[in-house]
């Protein structure tokens, strides 16, 4: 026991862990218990084989859709280049071909064996649902960018010098007034 001894001060506390690191977990193995549980329903009502038939077509068809996306995505990238136009800026018009994102995305959840995401990916990949969602991740997407000084983003649009006839021009300042900082000179070794 030692007496006159003051207490320490609490430490600083921890930083608190944000929703998502604490549900995208939870709600991953939900969806991967919801994925297996439909597996073997659909292995009870039929068998196994048309089990696996449907894995494997998934499989197939995600890999072709992605497959596909990619050859439009490189056909797209080299025409701009051809054509003299900046690759990062999308074109003016939307019916182009612009869009290879969600079909991509489609793929890939084609591919993930379970039936939930295979419906999802076929979401992405039907026209009038893979507009719906591609507008509303807009939407989003364009809010949090709005409402969040000092993005990624916001460092990228400042990091673009605008020209008088109204060209966008990357690039970096480097000014030349300033005079190099005198180099330091160790002191031989002597020995």
């Amino acid at each position: 026991m030692t007496f006159g001894a003051t207490p320490s001060p609490p430490g600083p506390r921890p930083p608190r862990r944000s929703r998502a690191r604490r549900f995208v977990p939870l709600g991953i193995a939900a969806w991967m218990v919801l994925e297996i549980w439909l597996l073997i329903v659909v292995a009870d009502a039929t068998n196994g084989l048309t089990v696996f038939l449907l894995l494997l077509a998934g499989v197939i068809a995600g890999a072709y859709v992605i497959k596909r996306a990619g050859r439009r995505a490189w056909k797209n990238l080299t025409e701009s280049l051809q054509a003299g136009r900046d690759p990062a800026v999308p074109p003016k018009d939307p019916a182009s071909g612009s869009g290879n994102t969600l079909p991509m995305l489609g793929g890939l959840l084609l591919m993930v064996p379970g039936l939930v995401s295979d419906a999802l990916g076929l979401l992405c990949l039907f026209p009038p649902t893979g507009k719906l969602i591609h507008h509303r991740a807009e939407k989003v997407l364009n809010r949090r960018a709005a409402h969040s000084p000092g993005t990624f983003g916001d460092a990228f649009q400042q990091a673009r010098m605008h020209r008088p006839d109204g060209k966008v021009v990357q690039g970096e300042v480097i000014h030349d007034d300033e005079p190099p900082a005198p180099r330091r000179q160790d002191p031989p070794l002597t020995g």
